[in-house]
Order: C-alpha cells, then structure tokens, then sequence
C-alpha cells in the first residue's frame, strides 16, 4: 500500500513503480502457494492454519484494493466494501464456528474468488505499465481497473452466498439456531 500511495516521496518513478508493484505482489502471491504446497506436502496443516492462511491472503488483496481506491486509480470505495464485508463476514463465520469445535472448509467458490481477485489486481498492475509510458490515458486505466473489479465484486457476492449456503446446517449448529 505504502509503495502505490507514496511512490514519489520514496523517490520511486511512475516508470518504475508498475515494476515494483508487480514485484511485490508476485512475491506475495507465490509465498502462499509455497506455503500451502509444502504444508500439504509435510503433513503440517493445522486447523489454525486452515483458519489463518484465508485471513492473510484476504488481508493482502483487501490491501491492495483498498490503495487502488487512491493515488491515480481512484476505484470507488464502494467496490472495496464488497469484497471487504465478504471477507470479513465468511472471516468471522469461520471464527465463530471454530470456537464452536465446528471447522469449515474452504469451498471452490472462494478459491475461484481469490485466483479472480489476483489475476484483476495483477491485470490492473500489467496495464500500469503502458500507462506509466504514456502510452494508456488514464481515463482508459481507471475505467478497465474499474470493470475488471466489477466483474470480481459480483463473483465475491455470489460465493459469499454459496459458501453460506453450502455450510448453513454447521453455521445454524454453531450460532445456536
């Protein structure tokens, strides 16, 4: 986040910042495929770890979308509360039946989501580049970052209501209804 808003006062050039940013977020996105893959592979998941990994990958894209509501990409806001409040409440669902003794696993609805949300941020990042070269308008930058995030929001809305539905028996029992 700190790298998209403050560029300049880092002494990073608009040239350069795409670069970085994919960087970084390439960095990201592999430490947690690494981190799943050898979790998997060494027989080291654990319920906090089925609890905590969704969390963290949700806390990075939220970052993520949430500096792209600033700077020059100005999203609405209001597409970063969708996926906010998905994540938050699928988040807090899974908490709350956690403590229950109730786990709930993740579903392909929210796998989908999150490979959805990465190729759009990475796609946003990608077309930073022509932009940053002067060879995108940055009405057309703003307007593709904006349609492409659509698109993912509306997939966000409908796992949401998948991943409620697949785990509404677990969900009721843990709620206490």
């Amino acid at each position: 986040m700190a790298t998209f808003l403050y560029y300049e006062e880092m002494g990073i050039s608009l040239e350069w910042l795409p670069y970085i940013l994919l960087f970084l977020a390439v960095i990201s996105e592999l430490s947690d495929l690494f981190d799943g893959f050898f979790a998997r592979r060494h027989n080291k998941v654990t319920e906090l770890g089925k609890l905590l990994d969704p969390m963290a990958d949700s806390i990075f894209r939220l970052s993520v979308l949430l500096a792209f509501t600033q700077g020059f990409l100005k999203l609405p806001l209001l597409l970063f509360v969708v996926f906010f409040y998905r994540d938050t409440l699928i988040s807090t669902l899974r908490t709350v039946c956690a403590l229950r003794g109730l786990t709930l696993a993740a579903r392909w609805s929210g796998k989908i989501k999150a490979v959805i949300l990465a190729v759009v941020i990475f796609c946003i990042l990608i077309l930073m580049i022509p932009y940053s070269l002067g060879y995108l308008e940055l009405s057309t930058l703003r307007s593709v970052s904006f349609y492409s995030v659509f698109c993912a929001a509306l997939y966000v809305v409908y796992s949401c209501f998948e991943y409620i539905q697949a785990n509404y028996s677990y969900i009721r029992k843990a709620l206490g209804f």
